[in-house]
């Protein structure tokens, strides 16, 4: 028998080495198999040639029987992978296309008389920056991919803190010390490995806003600090780019949707001036309640698909407020001031 596993590993690993198909050298292995089974079961006892393969079929039907079960079970794991694992010319879908998998992964939103296969499409070809990644862009972050938004660029220069974790569910205890953004990317693509994520580990800033911006068609501003506000709406406004913008205060919410080229007012026309020290105290300060954030940036999610889809209104002239504690929502009108220095065209250039 030792001579018959040496001949088959020459078949096998000399046949690799010879650049052999896989096929042909499991067909040979498959032959030399079939020749020493019908040696074993032709030959009279005592042969010398039975002798030498074995002196008897068992061994070899039982040999056969393990290989057969062994075959088995790998072509079921291979399935299952194939079936689990998106192929890599899935992942190269063109973006009017879906692959057989995307179109299962976003049935429950082709079935919708509002989006249907052109809403989705609009979706994966639609470019969204988020900037922060951290309450409010935690839970819109992870709808966004969901969604099936192709395009996702994030924007933060912190890193993930243990107080954190109480309510910016897109990171994990383990991504302690982590740049957010990268702990926000890894979360988003092990859900949908469909959608780009570009993570930008840095700070919003003046000098790099403007071609940011340029590259998305949507932004959605999760910051917690008045100066990004107000930059990103100076920079959404000057290039005509729809601008969501949430905000939270303990167990409160609010959005709106500022885009003044579709004459809606912008961030600044609602809040001309940043609020004196203390009169607006952080997360850190004030507190929040641990969903809230998700509440909130699950809703920034929603009119994200409303606006890159056209499906329904968008909260544009209108702030959406929601107040936790007490289970009550509210909506008030917004306008645009008329000197307002953001959008109304005059101010200094």
């Amino acid at each position: 028998m030792l001579r018959i596993f040496i001949l088959a590993a020459l078949i096998w690993w000399g046949g690799r080495f010879a650049h052999l198909p896989r096929s042909i050298r499991v067909a040979m292995l498959v032959l030399l198999f079939a020749a020493v089974l019908a040696i074993q079961l032709t030959l009279p006892d005592g042969h010398p040639l039975r002798e030498s393969t074995g002196g008897s079929a068992a061994p070899w039907l039982m040999l056969g029987g393990f290989a057969l079960v062994a075959g088995f079970y790998a072509r079921i794991v291979a399935a299952l992978k194939t079936r689990a694992q998106p192929q890599e010319a899935e992942m190269n879908q063109p973006a009017s296309t879906f692959s057989e998998s995307e179109l299962d992964r976003y049935a429950r939103h082709i079935v919708l008389r509002e989006l249907g296969g052109p809403g989705q499409k609009k979706l994966k070809k639609a470019k969204v920056l988020v900037i922060g990644a951290g309450g409010l862009g935690a839970p819109a972050l992870q709808y966004l991919a969901a969604a099936g938004v192709g395009t996702i660029g994030v924007i933060d220069d912190d890193a993930v803190d243990n107080a954190n974790l109480q309510r910016q569910v897109i990171h994990r205890d383990e991504d302690i010390g982590k740049p957010k953004v990268f702990s926000a990317q890894a979360a988003m693509q092990a859900q949908n490995p469909y959608a780009e994520v570009r993570p930008y580990n840095r700070r919003l800033t003046e000098d790099v806003a403007a071609e940011l911006f340029a590259e998305y068609d949507l932004i959605l501003d999760g910051t917690d600090n008045f100066e990004t506000r107000y930059l990103a709406n100076r920079t959404a406004v000057a290039l005509g780019k729809p601008l969501i913008s949430g905000a939270l205060s303990q167990w409160e919410g609010q959005l709106s949707v500022f885009h003044p080229a579709q004459d809606g007012p912008c961030y600044q026309c609602i809040f001309p001036e940043a609020p004196a020290a203390g009169l607006a105290p952080s997360c850190s300060e004030a507190g929040v309640v641990g969903p809230l954030p998700g509440v909130v940036g699950s809703m920034m999610a929603v009119e994200a698909v409303k606006q890159i889809t056209g499906a329904g209104a968008v909260l544009r002239g209108e702030m959406l407020i929601y107040d936790g504690l007490y289970g009550e929502t509210r909506k008030i009108r917004l306008s645009r001031r008329a000197d307002c220095p953001a959008c109304s065209g005059k101010a200094e250039s």
